[in-house]
């Protein structure tokens, strides 16, 4: 398990992030259209999984913003912003933002936190997912994960978008 903080009060994460070098753990989440969005979908691309709390929290939805904008510079990877929320709350926020260089997907009937070990175990976030960065190249392997030692802080997109070859 890793240690991650929440302002001066830190808690704990069922797991720990998948290793570079190590094959993705398998995965299906829900997409808005309440379909299934799976590993397999994006075999042979390029995927950078943006994991994080609640689309609702203003942090998390800098994180897709800026991963939006950035995708859409990228012709190689596909990038999934991926939290407990319900579809429904993914298609609200990125409708009324326009944002459609990201692929919202929720984690809600899936042991996707489990098998990325981010999944929080105490503190007032419990159940919820720790923010991290996971990408992964064409072959399946992870070539790059951070977890965000501050819940309330942004991932490292430059560190997070040179791993894609």
């Amino acid at each position: 398990m890793a240690i991650v903080k929440l302002g001066d009060a830190a808690f704990h994460t069922i797991g720990e992030l998948p290793t570079a070098g190590s094959a993705v753990p398998d995965f299906t989440l829900t997409g808005v259209d309440l379909g299934d969005i799976r590993l397999a979908d994006y075999r042979g691309e390029s995927i950078v999984l943006n994991i994080f709390p609640s689309i609702d929290t203003p942090t998390c939805q800098m994180s897709v913003r800026e991963f939006n904008k950035r995708a859409s510079e990228l012709s190689t990877a596909r990038v999934l912003c991926v939290a407990m929320d319900l579809p429904f709350a993914f298609a609200r926020f990125c409708g009324a933002e326009g944002l459609e260089n990201v692929v919202s997907a929720s984690g809600f009937r899936s042991s996707f936190g489990d098998a990325f070990g981010v999944t929080m175990t105490d503190g007032p976030l419990r159940g919820l997912y720790a923010r991290a960065v996971v990408v992964v190249n064409p072959e399946g392997l992870v070539t790059h994960t951070e977890l965000v030692e501050s819940v309330g802080s942004e991932p490292n997109y430059d560190l997070a978008l040179s791993a894609i070859k």
